[in-house]
């Protein structure tokens, strides 16, 4: 006879979003017969008592920041629990597998992770011991279920969408695919998928946008690494969703040179309700993309920036504005375009301090380039530590974070302002005359961790 078992599926951190990878996995594991707690440690007191009395503890491991916090709350959930099977499970978990297994993590499972998920619960239900990783396996198809989200927070405790003319809508997500057919050097997804992407039913993700309407969402983020890896499948998602939830809004993220590809799409995007795409610009340094394998050109995103205004589609660039070929005079010219472009406001300040991160596993390790300048591997960071060879370079970036977690209350347009004018204080050169101030005239996000410093990890525990 088979006892009941329990299972416990932890976020600790998913860019202030209800975490698709606990909604997904827990309705696998339902499936099988489990009772599972969903905790979102970044929203939720995780209780040693839950802990206690799991068979199975899953980590859901996104980014690079969420396996950070993850390290001392696997930690205490082994000590709690010492008979319980850990599961590590994400992108970043295959990346950190080592050190994953040397803080008490069992099993360590990459994309595609809900059918070894269940494959586990069930090996667990009849006593078997047996790994479940298929390394070097392909990636698996799967049928997905319905995310089961109930038991998380409600989405009101989550980010907002602010509207430019002052009002906040309450903001779901999804996934409509996972993986990338692209192999940018520096993306955690393409040591996982190598190139390969996985399509999420459409009827599947229509029913959980249903489900998180009915909830109050009253807009909806795609975490697809590239919305138009599949074209055909995104569209036909964004136009069901549309006739389904006409006051419905929504936001993407699409490559540039995709972005270009696709340009007849903007219009429909625009017109189905998107409120703003995000696009992976990284550097306007034609090199540095070169190096990044990005796959476009500085001349190719000035002319995405202007297919989308033509479309009426709000552009947020993000950028990587600090690795080891920044320039003090190169960094001052980032922001000059970002001001001549009129995207003041569509980057948010964090934007403007990210340093350049070189995990295990990372491509970026291919490139002679960059071997140079890097450190040994550091545990305590999961990446190669690498210091500029222009300590100005290091000295504005610890200042630009500086003024970037100090000024979280203000404007995009002061904060660039202030930023803009130390860049050229240290770079010897004469400040243009502030951004014309006023009010943000774009929607965002509201992202409190992410739009400061990187959460410290020792601050998660087990309450």
């Amino acid at each position: 006879m088979i006892c009941e078992m329990r299972a416990l599926l932890v976020s600790t951190y998913e860019l202030g979003r209800q975490p698709f990878g606990l909604a997904s996995p827990a309705a696998w594991l339902r499936r099988e017969g489990w009772d599972v707690d969903c905790v979102d440690a970044a929203r939720q007191r995780l209780d040693a008592a839950t802990t206690a009395s799991a068979d199975l503890i899953g980590v859901h491991l996104p980014m690079h920041t969420a396996t950070r916090m993850a390290g001392p709350l696997i930690r205490q959930a082994r000590q709690i629990n010492p008979s319980a099977r850990i599961c590590a499970y994400g992108l970043y978990a295959p990346l950190n597998a080592t050190w994953l297994l040397s803080i008490g993590v069992d099993e360590v499972l990459g994309g595609e992770f809900e059918a070894d998920l269940a494959q586990l619960a069930r090996q667990l239900q009849t006593g078997d011991a047996g790994p479940v990783s298929r390394k070097g396996e392909p990636l698996a198809r799967l049928q997905f279920l319905i995310p089961h989200r109930q038991g998380l927070p409600p989405l009101s405790r989550y980010a907002k969408l602010h509207m430019p003319d002052g009002t906040a809508r309450v903001v779901g997500s999804t996934e409509a695919s996972r993986g990338c057919k692209h192999l940018c050097r520096h993306c955690p997804v393409v040591p996982v998928y190598e190139g390969q992407f996985r399509v999420i039913q459409a009827d599947v993700v229509l029913a959980d946008i249903s489900a998180q309407v009915a909830a109050g969402a009253e807009h909806i983020t795609f975490g697809d690494p590239d919305f138009f890896n599949g074209p055909t499948h995104a569209m036909r998602i964004v136009d069901a969703m549309h006739a389904a939830h006409p006051h419905l809004t929504f936001d993407v993220t699409i490559k540039i040179e995709h972005l270009l590809r696709h340009r007849d799409l903007l219009p429909r995007l625009a017109a189905s309700g998107c409120a703003f795409v995000t696009s992976a610009v990284e550097s306007l340094d034609d090199r540095v993309l070169e190096y990044l394998d990005k796959g476009h050109t500085r001349a190719g995103f000035v002319r995405a920036v202007e297919a989308c205004r033509a479309a009426g589609l709000t552009l947020v660039p993000t950028f990587v504005a600090f690795h080891p070929w920044t320039t003090v005079d190169g960094y001052c010219e980032l922001l000059d375009t970002i001001a001549s472009l009129d995207l003041v406001d569509h980057v948010p300040p964090i934007q403007l301090a990210i340093r350049l991160l070189v995990p295990q596993g990372s491509r970026l390790l291919e490139l002679t380039e960059l071997r140079d300048h890097l450190g040994a591997f550091a545990a305590s960071t999961l990446s190669y530590p690498w210091i500029h060879r222009d300590a100005r370079v290091d000295e504005l970036h610890r200042d630009v974070t500086s003024l970037v977690g100090t000024r979280v209350a203000a404007s995009r347009r002061s904060v660039f302002d202030e930023i803009r004018a130390l860049a050229c204080e240290r770079a010897g050169l004469s400040c243009p005359k502030p951004v014309e101030k006023g009010g943000t005239t774009v929607p965002y996000l509201d992202e409190p961790w992410y739009c400061c410093a990187e959460p410290n990890p020792e601050e998660v525990r087990l309450i």
